[in-house]
């Protein structure tokens, strides 16, 4: 079963893009006694081997990534106020008056200009992040120094609740499939297979580009989530995928078209699991299979996500039940795969 404990304590950590390094001491300290071998490249990528009860017939990586979108500190005003950047495609509308941590741990929250004292053309729009700072309450430029510096990545405080059958979150995307990943390595396995936790994911896929180089794989299981818009006020055919209907199965995004034999094959899975499976449905977003796929002579890949309710904002959201069929489905469809020569 996927471990809820231990996407919350993934999901407790500080992992910005480019800043994943307490993301990737946790996972190391949870895999590395599960496996043959877990090394860290160059670019920041846990490249992790776990033996099965058999050599795998198709050399096969499983891949999630630690990232998490989020801000990163570019200067610091004599009144100790800070101005920032966004790190990866985070959902700017959700930015003012949310309290967040900056750096090693110091809290802050994110403030504008007081909606009183807004025109009536500022009203009920977006504040534009140039208008935007991070409030630590300092009181001047040398005070803010002694607490943080420029270049100091910026994740929200958010707490993790699972009432009512959900999961409830910050940095779902990419910790649950990080976590569905860490359960798997911890798992007796049937077959061999690689494990790669990447960065850079969310500015992107740049720690993928690196590890599918170095691993050289035939197949690849980009283990991910996507957006979910079954919410109020959305038609049905733009709701893309549903929190409860399973894992996601991609047949195209923007930045990949599927291996059409390993999407069948996923399918099919499902179907003979009995495990609740969906399509999405839409052309849209893209992840770390992006890069994978056309890594040196190409690579069949295929994404299994978990639909995610609010994206790339604060607070994301998955079902329980969708969090542990996804993990059946991801472990049946790697054995098939490893467990098959290539045609």
């Amino acid at each position: 079963m996927a471990n809820i404990k231990l996407l919350e304590q993934l999901c407790a950590l500080h992992g910005v893009s480019g800043d994943e390094e307490a993301v990737r001491d946790f996972i190391l300290a949870q895999i590395t006694p599960y496996t043959e071998s877990a090394v860290v490249d160059a670019m920041g990528n846990i490249i992790a081997e776990k033996k099965g009860a058999q050599p795998a017939k198709t050399k096969l990586m499983l891949n999630a990534h630690m990232d998490e979108v989020g801000l990163i500190v570019t200067h610091i005003d004599s009144d100790g106020y800070l101005k920032f950047a966004p790190v990866g495609g985070i959902d700017k509308r959700v930015l003012c008056g949310r309290s967040v941590v900056i750096g090693g741990g110091v809290p802050g929250v994110i403030g504008a200009k007081p909606v009183h004292l807004m025109g009536a053309d500022e009203r009920g729009k977006a504040v534009p992040v140039g208008e935007l700072y991070l409030d630590i309450g300092a009181s001047s430029r040398q005070e803010a120094e002694k607490a943080v510096r420029l270049g100091d990545t910026v994740c929200f405080a958010a707490p993790f609740d699972t009432q009512n059958g959900m999961i409830r979150g910050r940095a779902l995307d990419d910790r649950a499939g990080c976590a569905i990943l860490i359960d798997m390595i911890q798992s007796d396995l049937p077959y061999d297979m690689t494990f790669v936790f990447c960065v850079q994911e969310e500015v992107g896929t740049r720690g993928s580009r690196t590890a599918a180089y170095q691993v050289r794989p035939q197949a690849a299981i980009v283990v991910e989530t996507t957006t979910a818009a079954d919410i109020a006020g959305v038609p049905e055919e733009k709701q893309v995928c549903r929190l409860g209907g399973g894992a996601v199965l991609s047949f195209m995004d923007k930045g990949t078209i599927y291996d059409r034999a390993y999407y069948d094959l996923a399918l099919d899975t499902a179907r003979e699991a009995q495990l609740p499976c969906q399509i999405k449905q839409a052309v849209a977003g893209g992840n770390d299979a992006g890069a994978i796929h056309a890594s040196r002579d190409g690579v069949r890949t295929i994404a299994v996500s978990l639909a995610c309710r609010y994206l790339h904002s604060a607070v994301g959201q998955i079902a329980q039940e969708d969090f542990r069929s996804t993990r059946q489905l991801i472990m049946k469809l790697a054995a098939r795969i490893a467990g098959s020569a290539q045609v």
